[in-house]
């Protein structure tokens, strides 16, 4: 039980004992939320767990960030009634949360049409990218590394004053700094126990560069099981902060000259984890510093395929307020050695060689963004493409390398027409997301800004 992680076992014996009265049974939603039902853990077992009954309506993978009922998705609508999607619990991924009093989690997977995985889920989105690369003999190994930004005052508070005028919990830059404010150190020692005790044990905690910038990392392993962490992370964060009168955000730019990154390290194995056999692949078999032929088709594919992707892992108007020059978010899309201006940074030594995609914002869903990833891999390992020359220097003056998008819209434009995108997600799948982009950007286009009004107001 120390490490957080219940079998089914556990999990009865557990609930026998009194010492969990609470199973939480939740899906990923289209922003890479935890959504779903709070059980009796009783009830949970009697009628869930075995295979019973257990749906939550379709809108939720079929929604915007407000989870508002939208109109334009194929899923579900007002003329389709709203209707329900079956749940089918992952019991390997059931664990405390020590953040809730004898509360347990468990995710499951939302299911379509005769009772295959539902296409459009984030979560098997990324199986199924993970499902195609194993046909090339590939095993993803993925690590998450996210950024928040955490300000006084609890979340509710924050919210009664419009989320305005907030002050971070530290006043400069404090990059790698160890002597923190005190609330900070304590938010940062409750939330590495509580992340313990739920088997999701921390590998890095630092501040970042921006004020009240918080950086954490997690030990590498496992793709899905990753991204099902990182789930668990943002809840854990939000709670652990309101429990020390803090108020966390995930947002890409929660203010200007901020930039909250979620940063994915991924390599690519043969074999099975711990056999003999097994084998890293992107480095060359020569000194190790070097990409292999494998890693440089995959580093090409993703040069090639990630500019149509864009929705993916940049899903909202505020994402691309993050992507500035010298911001330590690429402006471009290009590749180089230990460079932390590219998009895509090649790090480590022989095994331990590895691609970190710099290009999601912390707004990002993990699943999505690491599909979206995966997919470009593949795309280059389907073919002999090859790499333009790495950049040496400053990335952000790399002229030959094609800009990200500024805007949503641009990033849209690209997405929707891409025959590339439909083919390496799947038509329903595409289309899903395009749609929800042409949301978010509905919404922001009607609305009026602070900037507009003091820039016009008296101007005009």
């Amino acid at each position: 039980m120390t490490s957080g992680l219940l079998t089914p076992d556990h999990l009865r014996q557990q609930v026998a004992s009194g010492r969990i009265d609470t199973v939480l049974l939740a899906v990923a939603d289209g922003q890479g939320r935890l959504k779903g039902k709070e059980y009796d853990a009783s009830v949970y077992l009697d009628r869930i767990a075995g295979g019973g009954a257990a749906e939550v309506c379709a809108y939720v993978f079929a929604t915007d960030v407000e989870m508002r009922p939208v109109d334009g998705f194929a899923l579900t609508s007002w003329d389709g009634g709203y209707g329900d999607l079956p749940l089918e619990p992952v019991a390997a991924t059931a664990r405390l949360l020590p953040w809730l009093p004898r509360t347990a989690l468990v995710l499951a997977d939302a299911l379509g049409p005769g009772g295959q995985p539902l296409a459009v889920s984030p979560r098997t989105m990324l199986r199924r990218q993970l499902d195609a690369l194993a046909e090339h003999g590939l095993r993803v190994k993925a690590g998450v590394e996210t950024e928040f930004t955490l300000y006084h005052g609890p979340l509710g508070e924050a919210a009664a004053r419009g989320f305005t005028g907030l002050t971070p919990v530290a006043w400069d830059n404090r990059d790698y700094a160890l002597d923190q404010p005190r609330v900070l150190s304590r938010f940062s020692r409750r939330l590495r126990t509580a992340l313990a005790g739920a088997g999701l044990p921390v590998e890095a905690v630092k501040t970042e560069g921006a004020p009240g910038q918080v950086e954490v990392t997690f030990p590498y392993g496992d793709a899905l099981a990753a991204c099902d962490g990182h789930l668990l992370f943002k809840h854990a964060t939000r709670a652990v902060a309101e429990r020390c009168g803090l108020a966390a955000t995930f947002m890409a730019a929660p203010a200007d000259g901020v930039g909250n990154g979620l940063h994915l390290h991924l390599s690519l194995w043969r074999g099975e984890p711990g056999e003999p056999g097994e084998q890293a692949v992107l480095a060359d078999a020569g000194d190790g510093e070097e990409l292999s032929g494998v890693g440089r088709r995959a580093v090409a594919g993703l040069l090639e395929a990630l500019p149509q992707l864009v929705p993916l892992y940049a899903p909202t108007t505020n994402s691309y307020k993050r992507y500035q020059d010298h911001s330590f978010a690429p402006t471009r899309f290009g590749w180089g050695r230990d460079n932390r201006g590219c998009a895509v940074r090649v790090v480590g030594h022989g095994a331990g060689l590895h691609l970190e995609i710099r290009l999601p914002g912390a707004d990002a869903n993990p699943y999505l963004a690491l599909a979206a990833v995966l997919a470009a891999v593949r795309h280059g390992l389907e073919g002999d493409r090859q790499p333009p020359k790495p950049v040496a220097g400053d990335a952000y003056r790399h002229g030959e390398a094609a800009l990200v998008p500024r805007t949503l819209h641009e990033a849209l434009a690209a997405f929707q027409d891409s025959a590339l995108a439909a083919r390496l997600l799947g038509a329903e799948v595409a289309a899903h997301y395009a749609q929800a982009a042409r949301i978010e950007l509905d919404v922001q286009r009607a609305q009026v800004t602070d900037v507009e009004r003091r820039r016009g107001f008296a101007q005009a």
